[in-house]
């Protein structure tokens, strides 16, 4: 990974919709090498895919819960179950097995109270976890999906 890529992996990250000629111009290379760099990156994996980004709260899911649980359950297969409720789960947007005292950390987007409640009755019915506590985001103090490019 060179200073070209990590340029093209920065312009990438702060708009994936931007055209060839647009990201071959601002890094200084020609269209062909450029793109057979992204050829490149995302062969390999460093891009993994292209998404858009939506607003949460224009479609009505604005309220964040950070969900932190702990089990006394460290099977396979309780894992395997737990992993898959939170894969068939819209709400769970992110999911972390964590060292310390939290064994997991799940981040939910809901419209309100009334659909965490519900989504909090579904979980609890998942599986045997010793302790689920939530906390609602009062205020988004930094939210950004671009992976730091200055350790590569």
């Amino acid at each position: 990974m060179d200073s070209f890529d990590r340029h093209i992996l920065a312009l990438l990250q702060e708009d994936g919709s931007r055209s060839l000629a647009e990201i071959s111009e601002k890094i200084g290379l020609s269209q062909t090498p450029c793109w057979r760099r992204i050829q490149q990156l995302e062969q390999s994996g460093v891009i993994r895919k292209r998404v858009a980004l939506l607003d949460s709260d224009k479609l009505n899911v604005g309220l964040t819960v950070f969900v932190s649980l702990k089990t006394n359950q460290h099977t396979p297969e309780w894992s395997e179950s737990v992993q898959a409720f939170a894969n068939s789960s819209s709400e769970i947007v992110e999911f972390y097995r964590l060292s310390g005292e939290t064994d997991y950390l799940m981040k939910v987007l809901v419209p309100d109270m009334k659909a965490y409640d519900n989504f909090y009755q579904k979980l609890i019915r998942q599986a045997g976890f010793s302790d689920v506590s939530s906390s609602f985001a009062m205020e988004k103090m930094k939210y950004s999906t671009e992976v730091p490019l200055t350790y590569s």
